[in-house]
């Protein structure tokens, strides 16, 4: 994943811009960039790894050379950017969320017409420099913002910084949020609409589904109307969004709660306590706790004052470790007990399971896992989600192999995403053996949706029911 901040000042906007980016740290571990403009010194530029070291970290010692009134920064997992681009459009800084699917035919076309690209490492092609290639094949960047809107397959969010203000574009469907907000002076765009609230602007509104705006500090105008169809991510409020966030009016902790609360009115488990893996899991665990009656109790912490959420060893044989060493168990809280512990979601399962024998280590009597959404069943194509980007590593896939051989039907598939259905408790109990859980039971999709509060058909679902 990624995230974005844009900010047009009619002062200097490097303070909102470097803070407003640094808001959206929890989205991204690899890169980070903030790109600036400045009437008489013209563009400047700064990019920087962030795998083992905080945003702030990396560029406070550079943000006094970052001079200008408008700028835009960017939080990544994948690409280096913001990108700086010299086209007919004439120079422009770039920076995008989403995912390509096509790159590779898309590419082709284009150096078949003479255009080259900078291989990143392991020969890929940075996706922000495609876009640029392909809004450069239009006459304006208007028409060619719209054309990279609709010849992408996947998913596309961006913001251009220019002399005379900075674009912005929603995908399509509204997979990702773009939002604006204003103040005296200034505005601003981002992904997370929490990260301009402390410093000083106010709401003004979310851009809808395929819609393109420019802005300066005096206004905003949108230059293509938004479409009627959307399908935001449904993750957004289950795992990846911080609990201040609110996409579509919606407030991701409020999600969780609802979230917890759907779960415990169809569960009549035996337990001492809820707890949550944190940090997503404990919103949940509240609602569920809320609801139940049952106590909602923190019998592990974990511990990230001086740990790089992206930090991993380069010797394998310590992966495992590196991990446990963040959770610390809380021993009273533990021991003797019967713990219901709730996920954002399973995917691999090693975590989990890694977490649940270190309870019964600690002493806990019965581990009920409840994650707080279905069964994940396919690779998302539409983010770069490393949550559910590849179905060889969903531990549901290996399981129903074991249950019905290499070739599985779409068919079949759908069997096992109905929670109704013989497979699908087949399935269930053979994730349970295989990470060693008291009991397991997922929440439903229809109960999920319902936190959310949205149409269901405004929400995408492609990961749990492979429904497009």
């Amino acid at each position: 994943m990624s995230g974005f901040f844009g900010v047009a000042s009619k002062e200097s906007c490097t303070f909102d811009l470097f803070f407003g980016t640094d808001y959206h740290s929890h989205l991204g571990t690899r890169r980070a960039g903030m790109a600036v403009f400045d009437e008489k010194e013209g563009f400047t530029k700064s990019i920087h790894n962030i795998e083992n070291t905080p945003f702030r970290t990396k560029f406070d010692g550079e943000v006094k050379d970052l001079v200008g009134n408008m700028g835009i920064g960017c939080i990544s997992d994948y690409e280096a950017q913001p990108i700086l681009v010299r086209s007919h459009h004439g120079t422009f800084a770039i920076t995008t969320v989403g995912i390509i699917n096509n790159s590779d035919k898309l590419v082709s076309e284009i150096v078949d017409d003479g255009t080259h690209f900078f291989e990143m490492q392991h020969g890929e092609i940075n996706s922000t420099e495609l876009v640029a290639a392909l809004i450069n094949r239009k006459a304006n960047l208007i028409e060619g913002i719209q054309y990279a809107l609709e010849v992408i397959e996947g998913s596309l969010s961006m913001l251009i910084l220019t002399p005379k203000g900075i674009y912005a574009a929603r995908d399509r469907l509204g997979r990702t949020p773009v939002i604006l907000g204003k103040k005296e002076g200034a505005r601003c765009v981002c992904f997370e609409s929490y990260s301009y609230l402390n410093l000083g602007y106010q709401n003004d509104r979310e851009l809808g589904p395929g819609e393109i705006v420019v802005f300066d500090a005096d206004s905003v105008k949108t230059l293509v109307q938004p479409g009627k169809n959307m399908k935001i991510c449904t993750f957004l409020w289950v795992y990846y969004g911080y609990p201040s966030a609110v996409y579509e009016n919606v407030n991701v902790e409020q999600m969780r709660y609802r979230c917890g609360a759907n779960m415990a009115k169809r569960d009549n488990v035996e337990a001492d306590v809820v707890a949550g893996v944190p940090d997503s899991g404990t919103a949940h665990a509240v609602g569920y706790a809320n609801e139940s009656g049952i106590p909602f109790s923190r019998p592990f912490i974990k511990y990230t004052p001086t740990w790089p959420r992206s930090f991993m060893p380069t010797m394998q044989s310590k992966r495992n470790l590196i991990a446990h060493m963040k959770i610390l168990p809380v021993h009273a809280l533990i021991d003797g007990k019967k713990l219901l512990l709730i996920d954002d979601s399973i995917v691999r399962g090693t975590q989990l399971r890694e977490t649940t024998e270190f309870l019964y280590e600690s002493g806990a009597k019965e581990v009920h896992i409840r994650p707080a959404c279905p069964p994940l069943l396919f690779g998302c194509k539409y983010l770069n989600f490393s949550r559910s980007s590849s179905e060889m590593d969903l531990i549901t896939r290996n399981v129903i192999k074991e249950l019905e051989g290499d070739d599985v039907s779409p068919e079949v598939l759908q069997e096992y995403a109905d929670p109704d259905s013989e497979k699908y408790e087949k399935m269930v109990e053979g994730i349970r053996e295989k990470l060693n859980f008291t009991t397991l039971r997922f929440n439903r999709l229809d109960d999920m949706l319902d936190a959310v509060g949205l149409p269901h058909e405004n929400l995408c679902t492609y990961c749990w029911d492979g429904k497009e």
